[in-house]
């Protein structure tokens, strides 16, 4: 093989590791978990976001020189921002007031907390997650339902806007 092809191929490969590296450093995904707590009768909501992509959205969404590594403001201006993206409703389309509980920086990620009382009876729950969806058309926002049944995942990708679950009797 010759020199030039040995190099081209070096330099290939050099450029589509530098291109996984790059799309590596922003996911475009989000994890939330709608836990029903049986201690409290309260559903708690936890919004994690890598950090990566809320350091990236935060400028865009805020201007360039958000920063929510190192400001306050900038942190409760991105969980205002989450919090209101993302609804809870019941299966006659009345929303569930959700209260803002807090947020916190854990180096990796970014928390948002949520919290709502559990409805008396609850059959069914829809649910809409834009948290930078507005942004970015291709974020994935993936929501675990846990502590009402089997554990239930949504998926809020490409132009899904609502999903909804169903919970077996009540609890």
């Amino acid at each position: 093989m010759s020199l030039y092809k040995k190099c081209l191929i070096l330099l290939w490969g050099t450029l589509l590791f530098a291109a996984s590296t790059v799309h590596a450093h922003q996911q475009k995904s989000a994890i939330s978990t709608v836990l029903f707590n049986p201690r409290t009768h309260n559903i708690e909501i936890m919004h994690r976001f890598d950090m990566h992509d809320a350091e990236h959205a935060v400028k865009e969404i805020f201007g360039k020189n958000a920063d929510i590594l190192n400001s306050a403001q900038t942190q409760t201006q991105f969980s205002d921002y989450v919090n209101k993206r993302f609804y809870l409703f019941t299966s006659d389309n009345q929303p569930l007031p959700l209260k803002k509980v807090g947020f916190e920086s854990d180096g990796k990620f970014f928390w948002v907390y949520q919290e709502t009382q559990q409805p008396a009876k609850l059959e069914n729950m829809i649910v809409r997650n834009d948290a930078l969806r507005d942004i970015w058309p291709l974020q994935v926002n993936t929501i675990n339902i846990e502590g009402r049944g089997d554990l239930q995942t949504l998926t809020f990708s490409d132009s899904v806007e609502l999903l909804s679950v169903t919970f077996g009797g009540n609890h």
